[in-house]
């Protein structure tokens, strides 16, 4: 694993924290705490079970089945709502006393917790309710280092997490419905990043636009240095059996071809029969294709310094022989946009900052390391004796060191310097004793 995603709609504080903090004690890596913001879902005191042709009632007030937001005033009858994931259709046939009637057109089972959409239509739901907000500030308090935003709509929805309620982590917005696809561009210059999140997709729009709708995400994120994942259904048959189908390999391998920083896991690990299994099978299937990923990143425009000089790196790296890229951030800015031409040889991204540390670990082909080399008079120096020191890099290596140098953006990238290891160390060996003498 490389992260560890927290799912809201299931659970209690107390649940999260011990989640939190077995995932700590185990690696450094990032928490991802799932906000469900406009999120519409079921709340059921015991399970239903209903044939194709039934009414059901659910309101929006604590009933026996109720809705979590209130979208009542919005409805009208023959509106289609839509019950975990599509796999419950019914259609509305009554308002009455606060309360939609719904006519069944499957057969099912309704349980606490699961999805709803209503697709095509633009509800007045509030972005966050209570819970919602209860939960950022558990975040914020056990400094999570990203907020998964569901179903974000446009800009505004990222801004109120981020300003509003002052959550200072990073943001993956969830594209989930049309409007968030509409105002992508616009979401991912507020957010850390994107997740596509296939499901609610899938239901919101037709699901043959989906795998389109995929790839454009992807390339998206790709071109901005943004991190993008891809979720739900991935090895979905693992829930109840220990291998997947051979069509679920290849959604898995396409996404990271695609240009996915990362896969996700949903119910094959939360409630799945063989979770090991899959976060294993999941692993052989990125291993193995991370072998043929190619960049997808286009010419643009000059954008900043960091985004020329990580061209200027992917340049070198077609034509030399170098086998480490070492970006020294404080953010993860740079070494995400170098990370986006998806070069073969390892990045290993040094920061002084253990946040950025655990961020970095979801972005494709970085390898992230903890040094503090804030006081160093020469950092470059102190770096590379510390990742010998850690077998990261060794005297016969030739490797390439990327750093922001006399300015005052902290995400600024702008020296290039190239050394042969053994080099490097004898030139600062030989330094020292000249300038003792």
């Amino acid at each position: 694993m490389n992260g560890a995603r927290i799912n809201t709609a299931y659970g209690n504080l107390a649940q999260y924290q011990s989640v939190i903090k077995t995932v700590r004690e185990v690696a450094d890596i990032p928490i991802i705490i799932d906000i469900k913001g406009l999120e519409i879902r079921i709340r059921a005191s015991q399970q239903k079970v209903f044939s194709k042709g039934d009414i059901l009632e659910v309101g929006f007030d604590g009933e026996e089945v109720s809705f979590n937001h209130d979208f009542y005033n919005d409805m009208g009858v023959d509106d289609e709502v839509y019950i975990d994931n599509g796999k419950i259709r019914t259609r509305v046939v009554e308002l009455k006393d606060r309360k939609l009637r719904l006519l069944t057109l499957d057969n099912g089972v309704i349980e606490d917790g699961k999805g709803v959409n209503v697709p095509n239509k633009h509800l007045s739901v509030p972005i966050f309710l209570e819970k919602d907000l209860e939960i950022i500030s558990f975040a914020k308090k056990h400094d999570v280092e990203y907020v998964a935003l569901s179903f974000t709509r446009n800009a505004e929805d990222v801004k109120n997490l981020s300003q509003t309620n002052n959550f200072e982590g990073g943001i993956i917005a969830k594209i989930e419905n049309s409007e968030g696809v509409q105002n992508a561009e616009e979401i991912l210059e507020a957010a850390s990043g994107l997740m596509v999140a296939r499901g609610d997709l899938g239901v919101e729009i037709e699901p043959e636009k989906v795998p389109l709708i995929q790839k454009s995400l992807i390339k998206l994120c790709n071109q901005k240095g943004k991190l993008v994942v891809t979720a739900t259904e991935m090895l979905e048959s693992m829930i109840h059996q220990p291998d997947p189908t051979r069509a679920e390999v290849s959604d898995v391998a396409n996404a990271i071809l695609d240009g996915s920083d990362a896969v996700m896991l949903s119910g094959e690990t939360a409630v799945g029969q063989y979770p090991v299994e899959a976060v294993e099978m999941m692993t052989r299937i990125a291993n193995e294709a991370e072998k043929a990923v190619k960049s997808n990143v286009e010419e643009t425009p000059f954008i900043n310094i960091s985004d020329t000089v990580s061209r200027a790196i992917q340049d070198i790296y077609q034509s030399m022989p170098v086998q480490k890229v070492i970006p020294l951030t404080r953010l993860d800015y740079r070494a995400r946009m170098i990370a986006r031409f998806k070069i073969v040889q390892p990045i290993i991204a040094v920061t002084p900052e253990i946040k950025v540390k655990k961020q970095l670990e979801l972005v494709f082909g970085v390898y992230p390391v903890m040094i503090n080399y804030r006081e160093e008079k020469d950092r470059l120096l102190a770096v590379t004796n510390k990742l010998c020191e850690m077998h990261l890099i060794d005297d016969e290596e030739t490797v390439l060191f990327t750093d922001g140098v006399r300015t005052a953006m902290e995400h600024a990238s702008n020296s290039i310097e190239i050394h042969k290891i053994k080099e490097l160390r004898e030139y600062a060996f030989s330094s020292a004793l000249t300038t003792y003498w």
